[in-house]
Parts: structure tokens; C-alpha cells; sequence
């Protein structure tokens, strides 16, 4: 038996998975072209890389470039010149960028 839910996006339907009854996490109108990846040659702080994620994460990084009013490459040199100065670098910049995402979408900035 399926029910529609509304969770604050296009609607959702309620279906049983074993053992209990959940929420689809797809919504009706899902897109599985913003799971593609995507490679982009980029400039992190003056030195040229390719970096690959999917292009729902290439999205939130251009609103996150549209809210502080600079590139994307701008955006993306922040996070590695951060990471550097913080944590003495990462093994994984496209996984930390992803989780930067998230949160940015989870914690939305509040603007002054």
C-alpha cells in the first residue's frame, strides 16, 4: 500500500521496506542525471586540477559561490587553502568538498 507524505518537497510515497514502513527517499520528479559525475579542470591556488563529482554537488557549489559572490575556483581555493591551514591538508578533497555541501545545506548561513 503506498500513501503520499508530504516532507517539504515534491511528494513522497510511503512504502514498506522489510520489516517497516519508510519514507521513499525518492522524490516523484527525481533527476538520475544529477548523480552523473561530472570532471572540471580547476585552479586551486594557482595550480590547475581536475576534480570530479557529481553534478548535484556542482550545483550547490555554484550557490554556495552565488552567496559569497565569487567562483566556484574561488570557493573551491578557499576549501583547500582551509583544510591546509587547519588540518595539514586532506587525502580526499572531492569527499570533503561533498561534505561541505552538505552541510552547507543542512546549516544553511544565515546572512546578516
Amino acid at each position: 500500500m503506498e500513501a503520499r507524505v508530504a516532507i517539504g518537497r515534491p511528494t513522497a510515497l510511503q512504502r514498506n521496506w522489510p520489516g517497516k514502513q519508510c519514507i521513499d527517499p525518492f522524490s516523484t520528479d527525481f533527476d538520475m542525471q544529477r548523480a552523473c559525475p561530472v570532471s572540471r579542470s580547476v585552479r586551486l591556488n594557482g595550480f590547475s586540477t581536475c576534480l570530479r563529482l557529481e553534478r548535484v554537488y556542482w550545483h550547490i557549489l555554484e550557490r554556495i559561490a552565488e552567496a559569497n559572490r565569487c567562483s566556484v575556483s574561488a570557493v573551491l581555493s578557499y576549501l583547500d587553502r582551509e583544510v591546509h591551514l587547519r588540518h595539514g591538508g586532506v587525502r580526499n578533497f572531492s569527499g570533503l568538498v561533498r561534505v561541505v555541501c552538505v552541510n552547507w545545506l543542512l546549516d544553511p548561513p544565515h546572512t546578516p
